[in-house]
C-alpha cells in the first residue's frame, strides 16, 4: 500500500497543468462622433470656441487699448464756447472722464469742479507716466502710500474715482475754499496752488454739464483705424459703459447711448472722439463731425449717436 501511495503522490506531484489563459486584449470604445462625424473631443470640435475666444480678446485688446496707461497719440484740439479756452485732444479726453465719473457717482458740481482744478494743477490734465518720487497720472497719485498699483493710478477712471473718494470724506468740503478741500486729499508741499485754477474747472464743468450743443467742439485729423469694425464698435460701448454708466445699443458701425445720459454724454463723445475713433456724434437735431464741428441735422431725441471712422 505504501508504495501504491507514493507512486500515486508522485504522479500526482509530476503532472503538468494546463497553461494560464491569458487576459482578453480590451477594445478601446469607438470614437463618439459629432453631427458631422467629427470626434468630441479633437481640435475640430473645439475650434469655435477658439475663435470665440479670439474674439473676446481682440475687443478686450482694444479697450485696454483705449483705457489703459498708456495714452493714444492724440493730435487733436478742442475749444470751450464763450471762453477763449483751448485744450489738447488729451486733456479734454481725460476733463470729460473727470466728469463724467462725477456724475456717474451723481456728486455735485462743486466736486467736479475741485476735481478739475486738481488735475490742472498736478498734471495739467496729462496722463503723465513720471512725477514726483513715484507719482502718477492725472492726480500725481503715489502708489507707495497706498493709491492703487501704477496701472491703477494712470487709469483715469480710476484715479478720479480714488480722488472722489478722499474728496467726500473732507469735512465741509463742499464749503470749503477749493485749494482747502484738494490739499485735504493730496497732502501737497504747495497747498495753495489749487485755488488758481477755480475758473478754468468751473467753465470746464459748465461745458460737460450744459444741456445743449455747442458748448464744446473739437477738431482732429481722421487716420485709417485699426482692428475689426464689429470689435472697435464693442470696445467703444464697454468705454462708454464704464465712464458714463449708461447703458448701450451696438449697431453696425455705431453705438446708441441711452437718452436719458443726454446732451453731457454728447459732449463727453465729443471730447473723446479722436481717442475713439469716432467720425460723428448726434443727437437730438444737432450732429457734430471733426471737420465740420457742430451742425443742424435730422437726429432724434432716440439716442445719443455715436458713429465710427471706416
Amino acid at each position: 500500500m505504501s508504495s501504491t501511495r507514493s507512486a500515486t503522490a508522485r504522479r500526482t506531484t509530476t503532472a503538468r497543468r494546463p497553461p494560464a489563459r491569458r487576459p482578453a486584449p480590451r477594445r478601446r470604445p469607438p470614437a463618439k462622433r459629432g453631427s458631422r462625424g467629427t470626434p468630441v473631443g479633437s481640435w475640430r470640435s473645439w475650434l469655435p470656441l477658439g475663435l470665440v475666444g479670439l474674439v473676446i480678446l481682440g475687443v478686450v485688446a482694444l479697450v485696454r487699448s483705449i483705457e489703459g496707461p498708456e495714452p493714444l497719440a492724440l493730435t487733436g484740439s478742442c475749444t470751450v464756447a464763450g471762453t477763449g479756452l483751448t485744450l489738447t485732444a488729451e486733456q479734454a479726453s481725460s476733463a470729460a472722464t473727470i466728469a463724467a465719473v462725477g456724475r456717474a457717482r451723481a456728486l455735485p458740481e462743486r466736486a467736479v469742479v475741485i476735481a478739475l482744478a486738481t488735475a490742472q494743477q498736478e498734471s495739467t490734465m496729462r496722463n503723465l507716466d513720471y512725477g514726483d518720487r513715484d507719482s502718477l497720472g492725472l492726480f500725481q497719485q503715489r502708489p507707495s502710500q497706498g493709491w492703487g498699483t501704477p496701472e491703477q493710478v494712470r487709469d483715469p477712471v480710476y484715479s478720479a474715482g480714488k480722488f472722489y473718494d478722499g474728496l467726500v470724506r473732507v469735512r465741509n468740503w463742499e464749503s470749503v475754499r477749493l485749494t482747502d478741500a484738494a490739499q485735504r486729499v493730496q497732502r501737497s508741499g504747495f497747498p495753495e496752488a489749487y485755488q488758481k485754477h477755480e475758473p478754468l474747472a468751473q467753465q470746464l464743468s459748465a461745458a460737460f454739464s450744459a444741456p445743449e450743443p455747442n458748448r464744446l467742439t473739437c477738431s482732429y485729423e481722421p487716420t485709417a483705424p485699426g482692428g475689426r469694425l464689429s470689435q472697435r464698435t464693442t470696445a467703444v460701448a464697454a468705454v462708454v459703459e464704464r465712464e458714463l454708466g449708461a447703458t448701450t445699443t451696438e449697431r453696425f458701425g455705431a453705438v446708441e447711448v441711452d437718452p436719458a445720459a443726454g446732451w453731457p454724454a454728447a459732449t463727453w463723445a465729443v471730447a473723446q472722439a479722436e481717442r475713439l475713433g469716432l467720425r460723428s456724434v448726434s443727437f437730438a437735431g444737432s450732429e457734430w463731425t471733426p471737420a465740420g464741428g457742430w451742425v443742424p441735422s435730422d437726429a432724434g431725441p432716440g439716442a445719443v449717436r455715436l458713429e465710427l471712422a471706416r
